[in-house]
C-alpha cells in the first residue's frame, strides 16, 4: 500500500483543463474555405463520401455535422482553397435550443444545479465515438470534476448521449431509454453518424440520424470527436463556458 501511495505522490496531478491539451500536428479539425479564386472544378463536392460539401448560389458550404474529416476534399482541390484547421470546438445547439437560448440555459441551471448525469446509448456505431467518450473518465479529462457523470439507468439521467447511426434493431431500445428518462431532459448526438446519418446513406437496416427519431438539443461533429470536443459540447450545454 505504501508503494502505491508513493507512486501516486510521485506522479502528481495529471488532470488537465479541457482546452489546454495540445492538438496533435496531424489532427484534422474544421475545414475552412480560403477567400481565393475557386476554379469551380467541383472535385471537392464529388470526392466527399458523405455529401457534406454543397454549392449554393455559387458558394461552397460545408455541413460539419456530416463531415468525417477524411481530407479528400482538401487533397482534390485544384486551387488549394480548402484547409484543415486544428479547431475542434464544433458542437452546436439545435435550432430549437438555440432559439430558446438564454431562457433554456437558466432553466437547465436551475433544475440540474450545474450537475449533469448522462445515459449513453450506442444506436449502431463502430465504437470509435464510444472509445473517445470512455476517455472522458480517465485522469486526464476527469469528467467528474465538472459535476458530470455517466449513470447506468435512464431513470437517473438528465441527458441521453447517442453514438452511431440509428439502426432499426436499436430504435425501440433508444425510444424506450428516452421515455424512461425524467423530464426535462437533453439529447446529444455524438459524431457524424449520429448527427447527420449520411455516413451510411439510406438502407432498410437503419433509420438515419438521431434527430429523425428523437428531438436533439446539441450536435457534436467529428469522426470520432475528440474528448475535448465532447467536453466543449457538454459544458456548452451546461452554460459553464
Amino acid at each position: 500500500m505504501i508503494h502505491i501511495l508513493k507512486k501516486i505522490m510521485a506522479t502528481g496531478v495529471v488532470t488537465e483543463d479541457y482546452d489546454k491539451g495540445e492538438v496533435p500536428e496531424r489532427f484534422r479539425g474544421q475545414i475552412t474555405i480560403e477567400k481565393g479564386e475557386c476554379k469551380n472544378c467541383c472535385r471537392c463536392i464529388t470526392s466527399c463520401p458523405t455529401k457534406a460539401i454543397r454549392e449554393q448560389a455559387g458558394y461552397l458550404t460545408i455541413d460539419h455535422k456530416a463531415c468525417i474529416f477524411c481530407g479528400r476534399c482538401v487533397e482534390r482541390c485544384e486551387a488549394e482553397q480548402l484547409k484543415h484547421t486544428s479547431k475542434y470546438k464544433l458542437a452546436t445547439c439545435s435550432s430549437i435550443t438555440a432559439n430558446i437560448g438564454t431562457l433554456l440555459g437558466r432553466k437547465i441551471q436551475s433544475i440540474f444545479g450545474r450537475s449533469l448525469h448522462i445515459r449513453h446509448v450506442d444506436a449502431g456505431s463502430c465504437n470509435a465515438c464510444d472509445f473517445e467518450m470512455n476517455a472522458l473518465s480517465n485522469p486526464f479529462y476527469d469528467l467528474q470534476q465538472y459535476g458530470i457523470d455517466f449513470v447506468a439507468s435512464p431513470r437517473h439521467a438528465d441527458m441521453l448521449m447517442v453514438t452511431g447511426v440509428v439502426t432499426r434493431n436499436l430504435t425501440q431500445a433508444l425510444l424506450m431509454t428516452y421515455e424512461a428518462m425524467p423530464t426535462p431532459n437533453l439529447v446529444m448526438a455524438v459524431g457524424a453518424c449520429a448527427a447527420s446519418g449520411q455516413v451510411f446513406g439510406s438502407s432498410y437496416a437503419m433509420c438515419g440520424a438521431v434527430d429523425k427519431v428523437l428531438p436533439v438539443d446539441i450536435y457534436v461533429p467529428g469522426c470520432p470527436p475528440r474528448p475535448q470536443a465532447l467536453l466543449y459540447g457538454l459544458l456548452l450545454t451546461m452554460d459553464k463556458l
